[in-house]
């Protein structure tokens, strides 16, 4: 089933959903949002907690006790993508939890031993930990870029940790070997970060142009989205993160095979290069103009066999859609997470 999301409709449930976080909540950035302005930042410190081999930065938002949501943002972004989403999940019953992935914002590496690892599999192994750390048994997981992968990988090893699944752009697992193919013309192109990561010249030029470069990268992906200069610096400090290079650099070199991935997680690569099957319940949704590289709906549409519908958002959203459609992506994890 697919279903596209009309403008007006968004605004009509945008305006209750954050009527409702008001009238629950009662927080500044909720009455900001209801006065016209959108949240700017999470209510209350962020957290830390120790989880794996990571020290990680997350915030949290709503009851402990309620059910849990998990918010996993992708590259070259960070927690703020879900600045509005969290508040209308918290208002709405759930414990909102969203974390800086490894190599973004306060979350460290416990020991400078770890390898400073990018691969798949050991971002998804450090959301399970974090869930363990957190003493979250089961959590809706929802997603977009790295966030949508990280996911679907944890939908499909560990189901029984993912209640349901949002997942923008869809079935995003891939393998290295999967990724020796060529790809047309066109394609390729749209990778092209990808092969200047894959050069000396191209891991100096991220690490002294860092943040023009993620600015390139929301442009491209999101051309109708004018973002303004204070909403991308907001979420551009988290790339000061000391192992932010590191961690960019190791997952698209890993990719493509030119880097080793860690033998902790052979069994698990081992398992997602077969493209396993997700059962659980799930809503993939696209922007009607997201400028990344993505997969048509119907390529991936067999990759889910439990309860399934697919939701293309009008309007100009592109790749960042949790930012750009908040109330769109908080309506697909509510509706999800009652399938």
């Amino acid at each position: 089933m697919t279903e596209t999301i009309d403008p007006r409709r968004r605004q009509l449930l945008g305006a209750a959903a954050l009527g409702l976080a008001v009238a629950q909540f009662g927080l500044v950035a909720h009455a900001q949002a209801a006065a016209g302005a959108a949240p700017t930042e999470f209510p209350g410190p962020l957290k830390q907690v120790k989880a794996g081999v990571l020290n990680v930065g997350y915030a949290e938002l709503g009851a402990p006790n309620a059910p849990a949501v998990i918010l996993l943002h992708g590259w070259p972004y960070d927690i703020h993508s879900f600045v509005e989403v969290a508040p209308l999940l918290a208002a709405a019953g759930y414990r909102v939890i969203v974390p800086y992935l490894r190599g973004y914002g306060s979350t460290r590496f416990l020991s400078d031993q770890t390898v400073r690892n990018g691969q798949q599999s050991a971002v998804a192994v450090d959301i399970i930990a974090l869930m363990d750390a957190l003493g979250i048994h089961q959590a809706v997981l929802a997603g977009f870029d790295w966030g949508a992968r990280t996911a679907d990988i944890i939908a499909a090893l560990w189901p029984e940790r993912c209640k349901a699944l949002v997942s923008v752009s869809g079935y995003l697992i891939g393998s290295p070997a999967a990724n020796k193919a060529p790809l047309p013309p066109k394609a390729e192109l749209a990778w092209w970060y990808q092969f200047y990561f894959a050069t000396s010249r191209g891991r100096a030029g991220y690490e002294k142009y860092r943040k023009d470069f993620a600015k390139l990268i929301w442009q491209t992906a999101s051309p109708k989205w004018n973002f303004d200069d204070a909403t991308f610096a907001r979420s551009a400090q988290a790339l000061d993160n000391p192992d932010q290079v590191a961690i960019t650099i190791h997952n698209y070199r890993w990719r493509i095979g030119l880097a080793d991935g860690e033998r902790r997680y052979d069994g698990f690569e081992k398992r997602l290069a077969l493209s396993p099957i997700i059962h659980v319940p799930t809503i993939t949704m696209e922007g009607d103009a997201n400028g990344a590289a993505h997969p048509e709906p119907a390529a991936y549409r067999g990759k889910f066999s439990g309860k399934y519908e697919h939701r293309l958002i009008s309007g100009g959203i592109g790749h960042n859609l949790p930012q750009e459609a908040p109330h769109d992506f908080a309506k697909a994890v509510i509706d999800v997470s009652k399938a």
